[in-house]
Protein backbone atom coordinates (compact mmCIF):
# COMPACT_ATOMS: atom_id res chain seq x y z
CA UNK A 1 0.00 0.00 0.00
CA UNK A 2 2.67 2.32 0.61
CA UNK A 3 4.68 1.31 -2.23
CA UNK A 4 1.64 2.33 -4.39
CA UNK A 5 0.94 5.29 -2.70
CA UNK A 6 4.98 6.26 -3.25
CA UNK A 7 4.45 5.63 -7.07
CA UNK A 8 1.10 7.37 -7.28
CA UNK A 9 2.93 10.55 -5.60
CA UNK A 10 5.65 10.46 -7.88
CA UNK A 11 3.88 10.01 -10.95
CA UNK A 12 1.41 12.72 -10.10
CA UNK A 13 4.10 15.19 -9.20
CA UNK A 14 5.77 14.27 -13.04
CA UNK A 15 3.08 14.90 -14.74
CA UNK A 16 4.28 18.83 -15.46
CA UNK A 17 6.80 17.05 -17.13
CA UNK A 18 4.95 14.76 -19.44
CA UNK A 19 5.90 17.05 -22.67
CA UNK A 20 9.47 16.83 -21.79
CA UNK A 21 9.42 13.22 -21.55
CA UNK A 22 7.39 12.93 -24.21
CA UNK A 23 9.55 14.84 -26.43
CA UNK A 24 12.59 12.86 -25.03
CA UNK A 25 11.61 9.34 -25.87
CA UNK A 26 10.60 10.29 -29.46
CA UNK A 27 11.99 13.01 -30.55
CA UNK A 28 15.93 14.58 -31.17
CA UNK A 29 16.57 16.24 -27.89
CA UNK A 30 19.91 18.44 -27.58
CA UNK A 31 23.41 16.54 -27.59
CA UNK A 32 24.60 19.51 -25.24
CA UNK A 33 22.64 21.09 -22.34
CA UNK A 34 20.84 24.14 -23.54
CA UNK A 35 21.97 26.12 -20.64
CA UNK A 36 25.77 26.32 -19.14
CA UNK A 37 24.03 24.21 -15.82
CA UNK A 38 22.46 21.39 -17.29
CA UNK A 39 23.69 18.01 -18.71
CA UNK A 40 22.51 15.38 -20.81
CA UNK A 41 22.05 11.83 -19.40
CA UNK A 42 20.91 8.20 -21.42
CA UNK A 43 20.77 5.10 -19.60
CA UNK A 44 20.92 1.78 -21.12
CA UNK A 45 20.15 -1.57 -18.94
CA UNK A 46 22.38 -4.12 -20.38
CA UNK A 47 22.13 -6.83 -17.39
CA UNK A 48 20.28 -9.64 -19.64
CA UNK A 49 17.51 -11.93 -18.16
CA UNK A 50 16.90 -9.37 -15.38
CA UNK A 51 14.30 -6.81 -15.49
CA UNK A 52 14.69 -4.24 -12.69
CA UNK A 53 13.50 -0.99 -10.21
CA UNK A 54 15.50 1.94 -10.57
CA UNK A 55 15.63 4.33 -8.19
CA UNK A 56 17.15 8.04 -8.67
CA UNK A 57 17.82 9.97 -5.15
CA UNK A 58 15.98 7.79 -3.50
CA UNK A 59 12.40 8.28 -5.94
CA UNK A 60 10.77 5.19 -7.53
CA UNK A 61 11.39 5.74 -11.09
CA UNK A 62 10.11 2.69 -13.08
CA UNK A 63 9.20 -1.14 -12.70
CA UNK A 64 10.36 -3.25 -14.52
CA UNK A 65 12.73 -1.43 -16.71
CA UNK A 66 14.03 -4.02 -19.55
CA UNK A 67 16.94 -5.37 -20.31
CA UNK A 68 18.11 -3.84 -24.03
CA UNK A 69 15.95 -0.78 -23.34
CA UNK A 70 18.01 2.64 -23.48
CA UNK A 71 16.32 5.55 -21.95
CA UNK A 72 16.85 9.01 -22.92
CA UNK A 73 18.45 11.82 -23.98
CA UNK A 74 17.20 13.91 -20.74
CA UNK A 75 18.17 17.06 -20.36
CA UNK A 76 19.26 17.72 -16.16
CA UNK A 77 20.45 20.19 -13.80
CA UNK A 78 24.09 19.32 -13.05
CA UNK A 79 25.33 17.84 -9.96
CA UNK A 80 25.34 14.83 -8.38
CA UNK A 81 22.20 11.76 -8.60
CA UNK A 82 22.02 8.84 -6.61
CA UNK A 83 21.09 5.51 -8.65
CA UNK A 84 19.71 2.73 -7.03
CA UNK A 85 19.21 -0.44 -9.14
CA UNK A 86 16.92 -3.45 -7.44
CA UNK A 87 14.60 -5.89 -7.91
CA UNK A 88 11.64 -5.38 -9.28
CA UNK A 89 8.56 -4.90 -6.68
CA UNK A 90 11.29 -3.73 -3.77
CA UNK A 91 10.03 -1.72 -1.14
CA UNK A 92 12.91 0.16 -0.92
CA UNK A 93 16.61 0.55 -2.11
CA UNK A 94 18.15 -1.45 1.29
CA UNK A 95 18.97 -4.88 -0.58
CA UNK A 96 20.28 -3.42 -4.07
CA UNK A 97 21.14 -4.97 -7.11
CA UNK A 98 23.30 -1.93 -8.41
CA UNK A 99 24.27 0.59 -6.31
CA UNK A 100 24.35 3.09 -4.82
CA UNK A 101 26.11 4.63 -7.13
CA UNK A 102 26.36 8.37 -7.84
CA UNK A 103 26.53 10.08 -11.15
CA UNK A 104 28.60 13.21 -11.11
CA UNK A 105 26.88 14.95 -13.97
CA UNK A 106 28.97 18.08 -15.25
CA UNK A 107 27.74 21.60 -16.57
CA UNK A 108 27.81 21.07 -20.77
CA UNK A 109 28.52 17.45 -20.13
CA UNK A 110 26.93 14.29 -22.43
CA UNK A 111 26.65 10.81 -20.50
CA UNK A 112 25.64 7.54 -21.17
CA UNK A 113 24.94 5.55 -17.82
CA UNK A 114 24.92 1.77 -18.27
CA UNK A 115 24.30 -1.06 -15.89
CA UNK A 116 26.05 -4.36 -17.37
CA UNK A 117 27.68 -7.10 -16.29
CA UNK A 118 31.54 -6.93 -15.51
CA UNK A 119 33.89 -9.32 -17.09
CA UNK A 120 33.35 -12.13 -14.35
CA UNK A 121 29.19 -12.00 -14.78
CA UNK A 122 29.10 -9.25 -11.56
CA UNK A 123 26.28 -6.38 -12.09
CA UNK A 124 27.61 -3.34 -12.18
CA UNK A 125 27.44 0.06 -13.74
CA UNK A 126 30.00 2.58 -15.49
CA UNK A 127 29.44 6.11 -16.25
CA UNK A 128 30.44 6.86 -19.92
CA UNK A 129 31.29 10.47 -21.12
CA UNK A 130 30.64 11.10 -24.91
CA UNK A 131 32.39 12.69 -26.76
CA UNK A 132 31.14 15.72 -28.67
CA UNK A 133 34.49 16.77 -30.01
CA UNK A 134 34.44 17.81 -34.03
CA UNK A 135 34.96 15.25 -36.65
CA UNK A 136 35.84 16.01 -40.12
CA UNK A 137 34.29 16.81 -43.31
CA UNK A 138 32.41 13.77 -44.97
CA UNK A 139 33.40 11.33 -41.32
CA UNK A 140 31.60 10.39 -38.50
CA UNK A 141 32.61 8.85 -35.64
CA UNK A 142 32.38 4.96 -34.32
CA UNK A 143 32.35 4.39 -30.74
CA UNK A 144 32.54 0.98 -29.05
CA UNK A 145 31.68 0.14 -25.48
CA UNK A 146 32.53 -3.26 -23.72
CA UNK A 147 29.97 -3.86 -21.20
CA UNK A 148 29.41 -7.52 -21.42
CA UNK A 149 30.56 -10.71 -19.46
CA UNK A 150 33.13 -11.59 -21.61
CA UNK A 151 36.96 -11.81 -21.75
CA UNK A 152 39.18 -8.69 -24.08
CA UNK A 153 37.67 -8.84 -27.61
CA UNK A 154 38.77 -7.59 -31.33
CA UNK A 155 36.49 -5.33 -33.32
CA UNK A 156 36.02 -7.09 -36.98
CA UNK A 157 35.57 -4.76 -40.02
CA UNK A 158 35.98 -6.34 -43.01
CA UNK A 159 37.34 -9.52 -41.13
CA UNK A 160 40.04 -7.49 -40.02
CA UNK A 161 40.97 -6.05 -36.56
CA UNK A 162 39.98 -2.57 -36.65
CA UNK A 163 40.52 -2.61 -32.38
CA UNK A 164 41.98 -4.66 -30.75
CA UNK A 165 42.04 -6.09 -27.30
CA UNK A 166 39.17 -4.24 -26.14
CA UNK A 167 38.45 -5.26 -22.25
CA UNK A 168 34.70 -4.38 -20.18
CA UNK A 169 34.31 -1.42 -19.43
CA UNK A 170 36.82 0.19 -21.98
CA UNK A 171 35.68 2.08 -25.24
CA UNK A 172 37.38 2.43 -28.09
CA UNK A 173 36.37 5.13 -31.24
CA UNK A 174 37.47 5.92 -34.76
CA UNK A 175 36.89 8.91 -36.87
CA UNK A 176 35.72 7.01 -40.47
CA UNK A 177 34.15 8.42 -43.73
CA UNK A 178 30.50 8.38 -44.06
CA UNK A 179 29.33 4.90 -44.77
CA UNK A 180 28.55 1.08 -43.90
CA UNK A 181 30.69 -0.97 -41.95
CA UNK A 182 30.02 -4.40 -41.25
CA UNK A 183 31.51 -5.48 -37.70
CA UNK A 184 31.47 -8.03 -35.70
CA UNK A 185 33.09 -8.94 -32.39
CA UNK A 186 35.79 -11.73 -31.52
CA UNK A 187 37.57 -12.72 -28.92
CA UNK A 188 41.13 -10.74 -28.76
CA UNK A 189 43.74 -12.41 -31.33
CA UNK A 190 40.99 -14.50 -33.55
CA UNK A 191 38.82 -13.57 -35.95
CA UNK A 192 35.64 -16.21 -34.88
CA UNK A 193 33.01 -13.69 -34.22
CA UNK A 194 31.03 -14.15 -31.24
CA UNK A 195 28.94 -11.35 -32.38
CA UNK A 196 28.35 -10.24 -35.51
CA UNK A 197 28.54 -9.33 -38.20
CA UNK A 198 26.34 -6.68 -38.27
CA UNK A 199 26.02 -3.41 -40.75
CA UNK A 200 26.53 -0.29 -38.51
CA UNK A 201 25.86 2.92 -40.38
CA UNK A 202 28.31 5.67 -39.88
CA UNK A 203 26.59 8.86 -40.98
CA UNK A 204 28.42 12.53 -41.32
CA UNK A 205 28.78 14.18 -38.18
CA UNK A 206 27.64 11.52 -35.91
CA UNK A 207 28.64 9.33 -33.06
CA UNK A 208 27.73 6.07 -33.21
CA UNK A 209 28.02 4.25 -30.26
CA UNK A 210 27.82 0.13 -30.23
CA UNK A 211 27.69 -1.32 -27.14
CA UNK A 212 28.65 -4.74 -26.49
CA UNK A 213 26.22 -6.59 -23.12
CA UNK A 214 25.18 -9.28 -22.20
CA UNK A 215 26.98 -12.82 -21.26
CA UNK A 216 29.56 -15.44 -23.22
CA UNK A 217 29.03 -17.99 -21.52
CA UNK A 218 25.17 -17.68 -21.73
CA UNK A 219 24.75 -17.24 -24.85
CA UNK A 220 22.96 -13.80 -24.18
CA UNK A 221 25.44 -11.10 -25.44
CA UNK A 222 23.63 -8.68 -27.86
CA UNK A 223 23.91 -5.45 -29.45
CA UNK A 224 22.64 -1.88 -28.77
CA UNK A 225 23.18 1.26 -30.55
CA UNK A 226 23.18 4.93 -29.31
CA UNK A 227 23.72 8.11 -31.95
CA UNK A 228 24.50 11.54 -31.30
CA UNK A 229 24.34 13.72 -33.75
CA UNK A 230 25.34 17.52 -35.00
CA UNK A 231 29.53 16.92 -34.57
CA UNK A 232 29.72 19.26 -37.53
CA UNK A 233 27.52 22.27 -35.65
CA UNK A 234 25.32 22.67 -33.47
CA UNK A 235 24.91 19.06 -31.56
CA UNK A 236 21.83 17.15 -31.22
CA UNK A 237 21.24 14.15 -30.49
CA UNK A 238 18.87 10.99 -31.45
CA UNK A 239 16.92 8.53 -29.22
CA UNK A 240 19.01 5.51 -28.83
CA UNK A 241 17.64 1.89 -30.03
CA UNK A 242 19.00 -1.77 -30.47
CA UNK A 243 20.05 -3.12 -33.57
CA UNK A 244 22.01 -6.52 -34.31
CA UNK A 245 21.01 -9.20 -32.25
CA UNK A 246 18.72 -7.39 -29.60
CA UNK A 247 17.00 -5.87 -32.73
CA UNK A 248 16.00 -9.60 -34.04
CA UNK A 249 14.30 -10.10 -30.43
CA UNK A 250 12.61 -6.68 -30.62
CA UNK A 251 11.00 -6.68 -34.28
CA UNK A 252 8.24 -9.17 -35.86
CA UNK A 253 8.88 -10.46 -38.95
CA UNK A 254 7.31 -7.30 -40.31
CA UNK A 255 9.46 -5.38 -39.18
CA UNK A 256 6.57 -3.74 -37.15
CA UNK A 257 7.61 -2.77 -32.77
CA UNK A 258 6.67 -6.00 -30.95
CA UNK A 259 4.86 -5.84 -27.65
CA UNK A 260 7.90 -5.98 -26.05
CA UNK A 261 8.73 -2.47 -27.76
CA UNK A 262 5.55 -1.02 -27.58
CA UNK A 263 5.53 -1.96 -23.76
CA UNK A 264 9.00 -0.76 -22.86
CA UNK A 265 7.97 2.90 -24.61
CA UNK A 266 5.82 3.50 -21.34
CA UNK A 267 8.51 2.17 -19.08
CA UNK A 268 10.86 5.12 -20.26
CA UNK A 269 8.28 7.90 -20.44
CA UNK A 270 7.91 6.63 -16.67
CA UNK A 271 11.33 6.96 -15.98
CA UNK A 272 12.20 10.51 -18.20
CA UNK A 273 9.37 11.90 -16.82
CA UNK A 274 10.53 10.46 -12.70
CA UNK A 275 13.93 11.70 -13.40
CA UNK A 276 12.58 14.93 -14.53
CA UNK A 277 10.53 15.40 -10.97
CA UNK A 278 13.29 14.73 -9.59
CA UNK A 279 15.24 17.35 -11.11
CA UNK A 280 12.25 19.73 -10.75
CA UNK A 281 12.22 19.13 -6.56
CA UNK A 282 15.56 20.15 -7.03
CA UNK A 283 15.05 23.43 -8.43
CA UNK A 284 12.11 24.01 -6.63
CA UNK A 285 14.23 23.79 -3.25
CA UNK A 286 17.11 25.59 -4.24
CA UNK A 287 14.67 27.92 -5.48
CA UNK A 288 12.67 28.30 -1.95
CA UNK A 289 15.93 28.62 -0.28
CA UNK A 290 17.02 31.45 -2.27
CA UNK A 291 13.40 33.23 -1.54
CA UNK A 292 13.98 32.38 2.57
CA UNK A 293 17.34 34.12 2.01
CA UNK A 294 16.15 36.91 0.39
CA UNK A 295 13.31 37.34 2.99
CA UNK A 296 15.67 37.11 5.91
CA UNK A 297 17.92 40.17 4.55
CA UNK A 298 14.74 42.22 3.76
CA UNK A 299 14.06 41.56 7.60
CA UNK A 300 17.51 42.17 8.67
CA UNK A 301 17.58 45.57 6.49
CA UNK A 302 14.30 46.92 8.70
Amino acid sequence: MQRTARRGAALAGASSFAVLALSAVGLAAPAAADTADGAVLSVLHGVPDTPVDVWVDDELTVDDFQPGDMAGPLDLPAGTYTVVVTAPDAEDTSEPVIGPVDLDLEAGGNYTAVAHLDADGAPTATLFTNDLSATGAGEGRLTVRHTAAAPAVDVLAGGEAVISGLENPDEASLDLPAGTVSAAVAAAGTTDPVLGPTDVEVADGVNTIVYAWGSLEDDTLALATQTIDGLHSAPGGVPAGVSGLAADRAADQDGAPSPLVAGSAGALFVLLAALAFVAGRRRHRAQRVTGDDAERSVRARR
